[in-house]
């Protein structure tokens, strides 16, 4: 039998166990495999396990039987559909060209909006894989070419209007990593080459990049895009284009069930100083993408909200605020940390805590107060522009 996977799993009959099975438990399953001889079912359990993953992350995937999705790291490193679909609104084109094609997600999406694809992986597996789940889809004008980035460019005949570029985020020893110089392929030598084609380049690196280092690094930048999903922090995109030395826009973006949470600022607005005050009628929460993006100031001055401190990141206003890119609350009291002033405002002993500069943990406040998580009530431990510390009880708007 040949150690390929799209051999093993896409024979009719394995592909109808998968299916018959798919909310069984991977493990037993697996410690059943005397059972079904004639099946290999260590890779099913495998892929069942991948596809219960999937069907969240990739649901327009998950509900085609005939996909394969590769087992590890290349699984947890895609796309999701969701910020697949954003990057493909951001470029379109007469070809697009995906240098880590992976397991293809991205390019999936962004060929939509272009007349030709190019599809480049470097690992035959998920290149067999790639190829055997575009059919599934009923892809077939995406050319395919297995080998790295670099000897790709040094083959192609007509440049792209659009690269795209996921580098891998592991190390030698399959460890994770974020810096831009220690992702492969070596975005120092690919880019220039790119710039030379006068293509638009889109590169998706890790949210746990810092923006101003990869700015320094990346040149050409036009726009930073900070994408979250329900308010999780997933990926940065730099959006290169050639010969641009304008200003940066840094785009932050929170995708909540088919809708977006956007949120634009340029670095010069983002240097602006905010106003401050005490807490007033309503508080406010900024999105991740907006507190990864560094927009702490340019909220405070878009939407008219006051800052309660420079390091608390949190905002206050008279009246609410509609459509705030966060969380909204209604500020029901204003006390310190302390078991039996707060006693009064949680009847069931319960509070979703949160702690904004302030010197203890959720935990040690947890511990010190007895409160247990979950309720209707939230309270905000934080640091007020006098210093003093407080502990703002709130309910959501």
């Amino acid at each position: 039998m040949s150690n390929s996977l799209v051999d093993i799993l896409s024979p009719t009959p394995v592909r109808e166990f998968i299916q018959a099975h798919l909310n069984d438990d991977p493990l037993a399953l697996a410690l059943q495999a005397k059972k079904y001889p004639e099946l290999p079912i260590r890779e099913i359990a495998t892929q069942i396990h991948t596809r219960k993953k999937a069907q969240s992350k990739l649901p327009e995937w998950f509900a085609n039987q005939k996909i394969i999705f590769p087992h590890g790291v290349s699984m947890e490193q895609c796309s999701s559909e969701e910020t697949a679909k954003y990057k493909a609104s951001l470029v379109e084109g007469k070809t697009v060209t995906d240098l880590t094609g992976g397991l293809g997600i991205d390019l999936y999406y962004l060929s939509q909006n272009f007349e030709e694809a190019n599809y480049i992986e470097r690992s035959g597996e998920l290149q067999m894989l790639a190829q055997h789940n575009f059919k599934a889809l009923g892809v077939n004008d995406i050319t395919q070419f297995h080998g790295t980035a670099a000897e790709y460019l040094k083959l192609e005949k007509e440049p792209a209007d659009c690269y795209f570029i996921d580098p891998a985020r592991r190390d030698d020893a399959n460890q994770k990593v974020f810096q831009i110089e220690d992702c492969s392929p070596d975005l120092n030598f690919i880019i220039p080459l790119l710039l030379e084609r006068k293509a638009e380049v889109l590169i998706k690196l890790s949210p746990l990049l810092d923006i101003s280092q990869g700015l320094e690094v990346l040149p050409n930048v036009k726009e930073v895009h900070v994408v979250s999903v329900k308010n999780d922090c997933k990926e940065l995109l730099f959006r290169i284009i050639p010969n641009y030395e304008g200003t940066v826009k840094r785009i932050a973006v929170n995708l909540i069930n088919e809708k977006e949470e956007c949120f634009e600022f340029s670095e010069e607005e983002g240097e602006t100083i905010p106003s401050f005050s005490k807490p007033k009628e309503f508080l406010y929460e900024p999105n991740a993408s907006i507190m990864k993006a560094g927009g702490f100031n340019s909220i405070s001055n878009a939407h008219g909200v006051n800052k309660l401190h420079r390091n608390s990141h949190l905002y206050t206003s008279e009246n609410l605020v509609q459509n705030f890119p966060g969380r909204s609350f209604k500020i029901v009291a204003q006390t310190v940390l302390s078991k039996k002033k707060l006693k009064p405002y949680l009847p069931d002993g319960k509070a979703n805590i949160t702690i904004r500069n302030y010197p203890i943990s959720v935990k040690e406040i947890r511990k010190k107060t007895g409160i247990k998580e979950g309720g209707e009530i939230y309270l905000f431990a934080t640091t007020l522009m006098d210093g003093s510390l407080v502990v703002l009880v709130c309910e959501k708007k």
